[in-house]
């Protein structure tokens, strides 16, 4: 009964987050603002994420793929479609999940039990529409920019480890980049990563928007923010797959 207590809830939040959007010239500087926190000051977590993963992953295939048969352009192949079917997307989000779901969490929550939330209510104002959907919206637009970038430099640390670290020929990398090569693939990773925005800001806004108590409590929200947010991620990431690419 409290999972349905908790659905129930958060689809009433949902609700008064869409139903009633104020002016759209504070909606469009709340957007702006929260396009630098939730978007441009994740590019560096996303970058050296990103072109580590694409390093290790093209090392691990040509460790694992070393036979005469096989070709090596497989090695670039392989870390393409795996950085543009799973890490960059799902991976990126749950690793967003941890950033900026918690951080999402705990400013609702310390707005919260300090009454600013309250304050705003009192003034006629939807809190819930003024503090949540800029955030979905922002998430919305950027969280797939971040996804074409965790593309870009996971192919980028590919290519540093054929140079630097002597694994392939860089031009036989190159080459299993470009075979093959399915632009669905990116509309699909894509795609899922809108979902995934959409889950961790609206997941996170709800325990923080909900919080009740002191400090601890804000902490504890953002433990669960990150968690359920996780949890729904993969789920999502199931479903979308089969339903996609099924």
């Amino acid at each position: 009964m409290k999972l349905f207590a908790h659905i129930g809830t958060y689809l009433l939040l949902m609700r008064r987050t869409f139903g009633q959007p104020g002016k759209h010239s504070i909606l469009y500087r709340q957007v702006m603002r929260e396009i630098e926190k939730v978007g441009i000051n994740s590019f560096g977590i996303v970058v050296i994420i990103s072109i580590f993963v694409g390093a290790v992953i093209t090392i691990q295939v040509n460790f694992n793929i070393e036979n005469p048969l096989l070709p090596t352009y497989l090695v670039g192949l392989t870390v393409r479609d795996s950085l543009l079917l799973e890490f960059s997307s799902t991976m990126m989000a749950l690793i967003l999940a941890g950033k900026v779901g918690s951080s999402i969490a705990s400013e609702l929550g310390m707005m919260r039990i300090t009454e600013q939330i309250d304050a705003l209510e009192v003034m006629g104002i939807n809190s819930a529409s003024y503090l949540i959907l800029p955030k979905m919206i922002a998430a919305v637009i950027f969280f797939p920019i971040l996804c074409l970038l965790s593309i870009i430099v996971g192919l980028f640390g590919g290519y540093l480890a054929c140079t630097l670290g002597n694994t392939i020929p860089p031009s036989e990398y190159i080459d299993g980049i470009q075979y093959a090569f399915q632009a669905y693939y990116i509309s699909y990773a894509l795609t899922k990563t809108v979902f995934y925005s959409l889950i961790i800001t609206s997941v996170s806004a709800y325990f923080g928007y909900h919080v009740k108590g002191g400090a601890v409590e804000v902490g504890k929200a953002s433990t669960k923010a990150v968690v359920q947010s996780s949890i729904l991620i993969l789920l999502a990431n199931l479903i979308l797959t089969r339903t996609i690419l099924g």
